[in-house]
């Protein structure tokens, strides 16, 4: 078992994460998939001493994956035994231990820090270091959610893959420190110009992973073009006009994530053998197949139980986002469409979505969710978008199957089934002190081991 000495060798960005495993306010203990200790923090070794946690005490709080805080029997440092309450958070293949403090989190404000810390924790794992997108390791966790995700709801799932151009002569005339300087610019301009529901993940060196949700190798062809348009626009501190080649595939059929990605890889291959700064598609998908299915109602958002997260008000409002999207679905269809039906359906979604996203951030203030910030930023985004895509529309400019698709897929149906499942676990423990706030965030877990 490893003991918390950050090793000699490692990263600044990732001794500065072992610092803040070391240093944090709680005993924390780093498992791997099984329980058995790879790594214990500063607290942990002066309460419980070196030798680490009993796998087999482990039971249900690792092999069930329970959210929340738990009772767990640990050794003391002098040897006898010890009745704590404790937390397991997965971390991509391990399992973060967090043992809670006596006597100490129970007060609201060392609770609230403690929150905040587990929150920067959480974060620090999923996110590359260097550019602050989104790392491997966390694309690695949330593909197969969301390929699940997608065949389950019959809703098209696309990924790009973009890589700068001649980025080995940047670092060569320019000198590495103006290479990474590209690489944070380049992360800040895909930001602005992909879609608010969309992820952006660093997939090594200069390669970066979009997953675009709800959308076909059409839809991402689209996003693919915006992006290389605007790189292609932008001068870059240093470096000046930097391009960037871009390859697009939908997920098909029951595919595995490896093939999936081998056909991304194939299409940006082909971009840069071609000439680079450009797009190029594999022109495969479900989207094809589900759309050769036809039905209007293969159209609509069906909701399941499994959409549930335990609260009364939110479940409701959720249910009613739901029924108001398959009204403008239904109002948008070509054989149905009615100019004042649209602006009703689409006013009255738009007005319900506002309501909801501030009776919802009430509610997770009132619990203290660690997420808080992120979220408000989340739904702030989504409702700038809605309205300036209404105000297009209005004006002649944006078609009407644009922002019912963003609308019913991104805001309603992608916002509930992958960003708020982050919190639902607050909703499904019994409450308890110190308790509320520790719903298990999209984030977690989803890093390079501590080590």
């Amino acid at each position: 078992m490893t003991t918390e000495n950050p090793p000699g060798s490692a990263h600044p960005a990732d001794v500065d994460l072992l610092e803040t495993f070391v240093a944090f306010p709680a005993p924390l203990a780093l498992l791997d998939a099984s329980g058995r200790t790879e790594r214990v923090n500063a607290m942990f070794l002066q309460r419980f001493g070196a030798d680490g946690v009993n796998a087999g005490r482990l039971g249900a709080l690792i092999h069930d994956q329970r959210d929340g805080w738990h009772k767990l029997t640990l050794s003391l440092r002098e040897g006898a035994d010890a009745e704590v309450r404790a937390r397991a958070v997965r971390a991509s293949g391990h399992i973060l231990l967090i043992i809670e403090q006596a006597g100490g989190v129970e007060q609201h404000s060392e609770l609230d820090a403690l929150r905040a810390r587990i929150g920067e924790l959480e974060r620090l794992v999923a996110t590359d270091h260097l550019t602050g997108a989104w790392n491997r390791a966390h694309l690695d966790r949330v593909i197969e959610s969301e390929r699940a995700r997608s065949l389950a709801n019959r809703q098209p799932l696309s990924l790009i893959l973009f890589d700068a151009d001649h980025f080995k002569k940047i670092n060569d005339d320019y000198g590495h420190a103006v290479g990474d300087s590209v690489l944070r610019e380049l992360v800040q301009l895909a930001r602005k110009r992909i879609r608010a529901s969309d992820l952006l993940f660093r997939w090594g060196g200069e390669e970066f992973v979009v997953l675009v949700s709800s959308a076909g190798y059409r839809g991402a062809e689209r996003v693919a073009e915006t992006l290389r348009e605007a790189v292609a626009a932008h001068a870059f501190e240093g470096a000046g006009r930097v391009t960037v080649s871009l390859g697009v595939a939908e997920h098909d059929g029951d595919e595995d994530a490896q093939s999936w990605f081998r056909r991304m890889d194939e299409a940006l291959y082909e971009a840069k053998r071609s000439g680079r700064n450009r797009v190029v598609v594999s022109r495969q998908g479900n989207s094809d197949a589900w759309a050769a299915a036809g039905g209007a109602g293969a159209l609509h958002l069906a909701w399941q139980e499994g959409y549930e997260c335990g609260d009364a008000t939110i479940d409701g409002e959720h249910r009613e986002l739901f029924r108001l999207a398959n009204i403008l679905i239904d109002a948008a269809l070509p054989e149905r469409i009615a100019p004042g039906a649209v602006r009703s359906a689409l006013g009255g979604l738009l007005a319900h979505v506002q309501r909801h996203f501030a009776d919802e951030e009430a509610i997770l203030e009132r619990l203290h969710y660690a997420q808080l910030p992120q979220h408000r930023q989340a739904h702030a985004g989504l409702l700038r978008r809605a309205q300036y895509m209404a105000e297009q529309l209005e004006a002649g400019k944006a078609s009407l199957g644009a922002i019912v698709e963003f609308l019913a897929q991104d805001v309603v149906a992608r916002h509930l089934m992958v960003v708020d499942r982050a919190f639902f676990p607050m909703f499904r423990q019994p409450a308890g002190p110190g308790d509320a706030g520790f719903a298990q965030s999209q984030a977690i877990g989803a890093g390079r081991p501590l080590a």
